[in-house]
């Protein structure tokens, strides 16, 4: 299925959404977020699209392979990356049925309140995109990005 021939106001929305998620986080940040969440939801067309943008803005080789393994990868990854990303994983996840305090707490330490809500509706959105690209078979391999 095409979806945004099939359902255009739909994605029409979705693009306004993504934009305004991402309005005031770190580009760098975004990418590595919309990148682990696609490897959770198993989008590859997502985890394709986020990893080749991810390059294009100077992300380095190491740190996009290490990505689901941040956990491990010592201090690779900043303190701010690392609340993020446990961010992300709880959110994408929700195993418990909810965000554990700690992740919360720990993103918000690293967060002011506004990017924090940014950050969360970025996580929010890229769940949505991957849900999208996995139940309607998106091919990965095809997209370029805007250099």
């Amino acid at each position: 299925m095409q979806f945004a021939k099939a359902a255009p106001e739909v994605y029409k929305a979705m693009i306004s959404l993504d934009a305004a998620a991402r309005k005031g986080l770190d580009p760098a940040l975004a990418e590595l977020v919309k990148t682990r969440a696609s490897q959770l939801n198993h989008c590859a067309f997502c985890i394709d699209m986020h990893t080749k943008d991810a390059r294009a803005a100077g992300e380095s080789e190491e740190r996009l392979y290490l990505l689901n393994a941040w956990e491990e990868a010592g201090d690779l990854y900043t303190e701010k990356e690392q609340a993020a990303l446990a961010l992300t994983e709880a959110v994408t996840v929700l195993t418990d049925g909810f965000v554990p305090d700690e992740v919360y707490e720990r993103a918000a330490k690293h967060f002011e309140e506004r990017e924090l809500a940014q950050l969360i509706a970025l996580i929010l959105t890229i769940n949505a995109w991957n849900r999208i690209g996995v139940t309607t078979r998106m091919t990965p391999g095809v997209y370029k990005p805007n250099v």
